[in-house]
């Protein structure tokens, strides 16, 4: 597929509404068929139809996409493989770039050395990421649990 040279990447700017449209209509498509491996056929003006198979999980991840871009956030997929700057990294955390680096000083997420410059590998930081999160959920149940024993 080609893309008009004045075409913006989704990840640069939110999607307009006909694209939020577009993968609502798209994400709904999969998710009624979404149960096994789903054939998805693509229909273009005079040539051969093509056939995709979508196996659950390709759907759960394209659904999960679709969903994003649907509400009109703006995406990137970032590969577990990647290696991360700070800034990348502390905008995927959603957090300033001298509060990660003091993360990376305390050891609190794995990280490489290049010359100079700190590296992160996607992949430790999505791994700190489940944790803090798994962190925050487990304090939410405390408070929740706190409260409804005050009651």
């Amino acid at each position: 597929m080609t893309m008009p040279a004045f075409a913006e990447e989704l990840g640069a700017r939110l999607p307009s509404a006909s694209e939020k449209a577009a993968a609502n209509q798209l994400r709904k498509i999969i998710a009624t068929h979404a149960a096994g491996d789903t054939k998805l056929k693509v229909l273009e003006e005079g040539k051969q139809p093509a056939e995709i198979t979508l196996t659950p999980a390709l759907s759960t991840l394209l659904m999960e996409l679709l969903r994003h871009v649907g509400r009109g956030d703006a995406v990137t997929l970032v590969p577990v493989g990647q290696m991360l700057t700070t800034q990348q990294a502390a905008d995927i955390l959603n957090m300033s770039r001298p509060h990660l680096i003091s993360l990376l000083s305390k050891g609190e997420i794995a990280h490489s050395m290049v010359g100079r410059h700190r590296r992160i590998m996607a992949e430790d930081l999505f791994a700190y990421k489940r944790k803090r999160d798994e962190k925050r959920q487990q304090s939410l149940a405390d408070i929740a649990e706190a409260d409804a024993d005050l009651l």
